[in-house]
């Protein structure tokens, strides 16, 4: 059954969003865009994501600033991010990455089969943990009307 978590991929540059849209497509998951941190926080807080593949450097909100906004709101809060930069390694952005969650930081040029490998196993990875908790959300609630309704029968 294929979910209808959507992959968010945000960039600022047509190319770059056409090439990642391109190196994706063989995944078969739903992709969709934005080209800017503004639109990226608005369509996090829209639908559902399952994965974000975010530009760091955009103008106005950047990157990481999509992501302090998202790791303070609970719905948004554990979507994995994938940081991208085109700006070679950088200690300082690492380090402040890594401290706010994001799954992981990769240089463009990207690898399309490296950027697919990391997409695919962090995605079904945050897919396979929303079954879970809805599955112990349903249990809860049969658990809770099976002592409801033993409860009400001794009575």
């Amino acid at each position: 059954m294929p979910s209808e978590a959507k992959i968010l991929i945000v960039d600022d540059h047509e190319d770059t969003l056409y090439a990642l849209e391109s190196a994706l497509a063989p995944l078969g998951h739903r992709l969709t865009r934005a080209t800017s941190g503004d639109a990226a926080l608005k369509e996090v807080l829209r639908g559902r994501i399952g994965l974000l593949l975010l530009d760091v450097r955009m103008p106005g909100v950047s990157g990481l600033d999509v992501v302090r906004h998202m790791r303070r709101v609970e719905q948004t809060r554990h979507i994995p991010v994938v940081l991208l930069t085109g700006f070679g390694p950088d200690t300082e952005l690492t380090t402040t990455a890594f401290r706010l969650g994001v799954a992981d930081l990769v240089m463009k040029p990207v690898d399309p089969w490296a950027l697919r490998t990391k997409v695919r196993y962090l995605y079904d990875t945050h897919e396979r943990s929303h079954a879970l908790q809805r599955e112990v959300r349903d249990l809860r609630a049969r658990l809770g009307n099976h002592q409801r309704d033993g409860a009400g029968g001794r009575a």
